[in-house]
């Protein structure tokens, strides 16, 4: 791949680069280089070729209105890498001490949105064309998977469940009113660079139509960029009066934006747990706290939350700001762990928390995979057509006896040799149907056999966690 980024600087530039870089890694997959030569570039290696292909559309079509967004000047015949302007290093997360440009990048803000949105394919989009109800359930599931139930925070799942999808169509409403506009999804202060003194924005490769409010949440309520209410009350006016010079600003806004700091908060704390609590990331974990100060905050004066048809959710939310985020993936001393996982491979093997690196992968894709016929795709492994589908044709129960039998027999030979963590992993093309089915399965299986162990399950392309 690194040739790759080679061959395309010298399609642009026209020569070789004189040097080629790794740039330090941010929580995505993706791998970013800087290329110099007589020009300077950043080039990106990512994982996703429809991801890598909305910014590749997003970037030209911003740029095409002189918004302030870096250029796509070189991409490689399979969309898999490609090259950008170089911004430089300076994120304004590092300079926000500095008022005028964080009002200067509130102001800009709009014109993105709002010009944004004029003229925009929003089919380009990734993953999906709008922040809709259904993208809503996802980051609320997002929160209750990976943060509700790796801490075991008890809820009642009907009421919850209510609440989310009042929440869900309330924000789909906003994003197709006039309260919508271009939502870039993940506007914060580290993805923001400053050039020449002025802000540019990046990593807008899951932007979609949506509530203007979301983005401004995201960036005043950002876990660490630590604003005071009153810096937030004087920046959200800042941004409705640029807004204003571009359209009216929704009646309502006030509580359109409590809404979205809601929505926000919840999955921000999703995305802590996963990475943090799940996955091992200390600087995730690090960030809980101020995020769960944020929630706190919310429960004392959010409008929102008041609402009696969100009792159950205030309710859940009241303890979980009692409750420390203690990790996961922290094994009991003494006692067997072992981690069960399913995966795609496209985005890689799972990592192995304890640092040991072993353990075994079984690769799920010589079966038929249900994903290849339409009334599966949008089902999981754990989905009863789905189980039927893969039961029906006998391989996977001959695949798992396979699996188990060898499996089995780690355990025992881990238990007797007093070893604390193992790691046992099935991987498919999506991640979605065989090695849902097989990793739940081998769970229960082991906890059923050993009780004297701890098995921790993750389905981690559905964000999804627990502790069996």
């Amino acid at each position: 791949m690194m040739t790759t980024l080679e061959q395309l600087y010298e399609q642009w530039a026209g020569v070789q680069p004189l040097d080629v870089r790794p740039l330090t890694p941010a929580g995505s997959s993706r791998r970013y280089y800087r290329l110099t030569g007589p020009e300077q570039a950043v080039g990106v290696i990512g994982t996703n070729r429809a991801e890598n292909e909305a910014f590749i559309y997003l970037s030209r079509h911003l740029a095409s209105k002189n918004l302030p967004v870096p250029r796509v000047v070189a991409v490689s015949e399979d969309a898999m890498c490609y090259l950008q302007t170089d911004l430089g290093d300076t994120a304004l997360f590092s300079c926000l001490d500095d008022t005028a440009l964080v009002e200067e990048t509130l102001r800009a803000l709009p014109a993105v949105q709002v010009r944004g949105a004029e003229g925009m394919d929003w089919s380009r989009c990734f993953p999906v064309p709008a922040f809709d109800a259904q993208a809503v359930m996802w980051d609320l599931n997002y929160f209750k998977y990976s943060y509700l139930n790796p801490l075991e925070i008890a809820y009642s799942e009907p009421l919850l469940e209510e609440a989310f999808r009042r929440l869900a169509t309330a924000t789909e409403e906003i994003g197709r009113g006039e309260g919508g506009g271009l939502m870039l999804r993940d506007f914060q202060s580290r993805n923001v660079m400053v050039k020449d003194g002025a802000p540019w924005f990046i990593d807008f490769q899951g932007a979609r139509r949506g509530p203007l409010a979301y983005d401004v949440a995201s960036f005043l309520w950002q876990a660490k960029a630590g604003f005071t209410p009153e810096e937030r009350d004087r920046l959200v006016a800042v941004y409705t009066d640029a807004l204003t010079r571009l359209r009216p600003v929704p009646s309502d806004w006030a509580s359109q934006l409590d809404m979205m700091v809601l929505l926000r908060t919840l999955q921000v704390l999703g995305a802590y747990g996963f990475r943090g609590l799940v996955q091992g990331k200390a600087h995730f974990i690090a960030s809980i706290p101020q995020a769960l100060a944020n929630l706190k905050a919310l429960l004392d004066s959010s409008e929102v939350l008041a609402d009696p048809a969100l009792a159950e959710l205030r309710r859940v939310l009241a303890v979980v700001v009692e409750r420390p985020p203690l990790s996961i993936e922290k094994a009991t001393p003494g006692r067997l762990t072992v981690r069960v996982s399913s995966f795609s491979f496209k985005k890689g093997i799972p990592l192995d928390p304890s640092g040991n690196g072993g353990g075994f992968v079984f690769d799920c894709r010589a079966m038929d995979n249900p994903g290849r016929y339409d009334e599966y795709k949008p089902l999981t492994g754990l989905d009863a057509p789905v189980i039927e589908f893969l039961e029906s044709r006998g391989e996977i129960q001959r695949f798992l006896g396979e699996c188990y039998s060898l499996v089995d027999s780690a355990v025992d030979n881990y238990l007797s040799r007093g070893f604390e963590s193992l790691m046992v992993n099935f991987g498919c093309t999506g991640g979605r149907h065989r090695s849902v089915y097989s990793a739940q399965h081998m769970a229960e299986h082991l906890k059923a056999k050993y009780p004297q162990i701890d098995v921790i399950l993750t389905h981690r392309e559905r964000r999804i966690v627990s502790r069996l």
